[in-house]
């Protein structure tokens, strides 16, 4: 019987997903994803233009089968879990160096994060695979934040005298260097997150910040505040994946809900945050959001003018209003990240705009409340409703906002301190270093291959620069 491929195809859909390949006895020959099923199943039908391998397969092929996905990482994340399972004869990609990227947790007296792409036999501990670098530079940079491991090689970290620089931001607990009593409990940890158990986790880092709170243990409780920030906030990949809910706002419907509720119209509304660092580097900002959605060209950041309230969350939030208020553009409602200490400021400082304040919660997971401009409490929004999401939605614009500027500003200012740990990068170096990249965070952040397209660096200093801050991504 001549089958034809395009009548095996005829129905695939134009949507993401896998597709999966058998021969007439039954046999699984091949598994693959697409952005597109039918513009990518179409590939097929021109033997002449495929691989060498796919041209050999496809002769025996006499059945295509297909699932869509939510979206094209979730396809590729579908397509790496059968593959892994079910070993088509034809897949090679878990034996080709391009393959997508992983992470592992090596098996050492210290695990190391470590990043890598080839067979899964070749490390122990194996979670992805990631969508991008990027994604899982980020999960990466999380877990660093939440548990501390460490990611430089097991050469580097046995030739430390002291701590890194990793160390000195909290992404690092330092076992080169320093006694480690919960560093396998933090390994631990790191596996239930990147297996995708953050709820409890969540919650019962929640009840430590509560207890070391009521222990007046202020800087452990932040600590396990910024924990939970992060994860909270950060995409992590594998078997979950991070939905964006900004896309799927109707934000002239959830604002025009607003304006009910409020009793008033709304052109432009601003939300105001604040962040320091224990009194220091202390900024604030100001995202904007309409019936269109968020303005970003009306979005303000603000240096802190009057020092004396350096690190006084309500006296930033009186100034920052101030100025916003007085300088422009025009707002017909402010909402402030607080309690009632925050409404009481911003109504203090702009008496004539609508003042609506939106609670954190203790997790910010759900349980917040709101102040209404006569100064009562609201919460009866039900949590699941459009209005509330958007809210959340501009609360935490506004946190991210000012937390990735505040980030830019204790960068510029450990710029120095941090390249002068690296010998032979002098004055000249490090002025190339700031204008190329523009901080130290970037140039962290920075490949090998950008590195060494800074004018005047040179690949020598490049690769010195990068095995300080990265040689643990190689």
């Amino acid at each position: 019987m001549n089958i034809q491929f395009s009548d095996l195809i005829a129905n695939a859909p134009d949507a993401p997903g896998t597709y999966q390949m058998f021969a007439s006895d039954g046999t699984l020959l091949y598994v693959g994803k697409a952005k597109n099923l039918a513009n990518r199943l179409h590939q097929y039908t021109d033997i002449s233009k495929l691989e060498l391998h796919k041209q050999v397969m496809r002769k025996f092929v006499t059945r295509v089968t297909w699932e869509i996905s939510l979206t094209e990482a979730d396809a590729l994340i579908r397509e790496q879990e059968l593959i892994k399972t079910l070993k088509p004869k034809y897949n090679i990609m878990m034996m080709d160096d391009k393959m997508y990227p992983m992470l592992a947790l090596t098996a050492h007296k210290f695990p190391r994060l470590l990043k890598f792409r080839g067979k899964i036999s070749q490390r122990r501990d194996v979670f992805g695979p990631y969508p991008s670098v990027t994604a899982l530079n980020d999960t990466i940079k999380m877990i660093q934040k939440v548990c501390a491991l460490r990611t430089c090689t097991d050469t580097f970290m046995n030739n430390r005298s002291r701590p890194c620089l990793l160390y000195q931001i909290g992404r690092c607990s330092a076992p080169c260097c320093l006694p480690q009593t919960e560093y396998q409990q933090n390994v631990a940890l790191a596996r239930r997150i990147l297996t995708g158990d953050t709820e409890p986790i969540v919650n019962e880092l929640s009840a430590d910040m509560k207890k070391y709170s009521d222990n007046m243990d202020f800087e452990r409780a932040a600590a396990t505040r910024d924990k939970i920030i992060a994860l909270t906030t950060t995409a992590i990949r594998g078997k979950n994946t991070k939905i964006t809910h900004e896309k799927n706002l109707d934000w002239d419907k959830n604002v025009s809900d607003l304006e009910k509720l409020l009793g008033i119209k709304i052109e432009r509304a601003g939300v105001f945050d604040n962040s320091h660092l224990f009194g220091k580097n202390s900024v604030g900002a100001m995202i904007c959001f309409g019936h269109d959605g968020f303005t970003k060209t009306d979005y303000r950041h603000f240096k802190l003018q009057n020092k004396s309230n350096a690190g006084n969350d309500i006296g930033m939030m009186a100034e920052f209003i101030e100025r916003a208020v007085a300088r422009g553009p025009k707002l017909d409602l402010i909402i402030v990240d607080g309690g009632p200490a925050q409404w009481n400021i911003a109504h203090s400082v702009a008496p004539n705009i609508p003042i609506f304040g939106v609670t954190k919660g203790e997790v910010r997971n759900g349980d917040e409340h709101f102040i209404m401009p006569d100064g009562s409490i609201y919460d009866k929004l039900p949590k699941d409703s459009p209005l509330f999401l958007m809210l959340r939605a501009v609360r935490d614009e506004a946190h991210r906002f000012v937390i990735t500027y505040h980030r830019e500003r204790r960068a510029k200012q450990m710029t120095v301190s941090v390249l002068d740990e690296i010998d032979g990068i002098g004055p000249t170096r490090k002025h190339a270093l700031i204008k190329h990249f523009g901080s130290v965070r970037n140039i962290m952040d920075a490949t090998l291959q950008q590195l060494e397209r800074v004018p005047t660096l040179g690949k020598s200093a490049a690769k010195k620069i990068y095995a300080h801050f990265h040689s643990e991504l190689i």
